[in-house]
């Protein structure tokens, strides 16, 4: 084998095989793709936009070291995303080493750390590159689920990726909002 063709499929292995710290949670309930589930308490990173959407890299900027400690954070999984008449807003959960206490604060004003205390939240998930129409194909199902379920909604409907652009099969992405069960 060639030079090209090792790097070739190392890049290829690479990409197809991300393994990145999840936010953890317990399954309470499963059915089909719609689950409820409890999650753990975790630190966010979290940024807004009311022109563009310009988050990921105001966020991305922060976990390559843009923060008062110049302290480069592993990417974990997943990205938590909605937008509304107000703008968009992102958020990445932050390794669960770190806490209120050693999180190096962000540099910009564009973002801001917090302490997501969990709770439990109902889910639809769904596969494939997430756009627009899914994402309100599957609010629209997670919503009907819990109002014949008869589960009181808390909140707003959130869009979840646990993949980068680069993975091509097996993508997970995930509607979400916090639950009273």
């Amino acid at each position: 084998m060639n030079k090209i063709t090792l790097v070739a499929i190392f890049f290829s292995m690479t990409i197809f095989s991300q393994k990145y710290e999840t936010h953890s949670y317990k399954t309470l309930f499963e059915e089909d793709n719609f689950e409820i589930r409890n999650y753990d308490p975790v630190m966010k990173a979290r940024a807004y936009s009311n022109t563009g959407n310009n988050n990921f890299m105001k966020l991305f900027r922060y976990i390559s070291g843009d923060n008062e400690k110049n302290q480069k954070t592993p990417m974990t999984t997943p990205v938590y995303m909605k937008e509304d008449n107000q703008g968009s807003m992102m958020e990445f959960v932050l390794p669960s080493t770190l806490n209120e206490n050693n999180a190096s604060q962000p540099l910009s004003k564009d973002v801001e750390l917090y302490m997501d205390q969990g709770g439990i939240y109902a889910s639809v998930s769904y596969g494939g590159y997430s756009n627009k129409s899914k994402r309100n194909k599957y609010t629209s199902q997670l919503n009907n689920k819990l109002e014949r379920m008869n589960i009181e909604k808390i909140g707003d409907f959130v869009h979840v990726s646990y993949d980068s652009p680069y993975k091509f099969y097996n993508r997970r992405n995930e509607v979400i909002i916090k639950v009273s069960y």
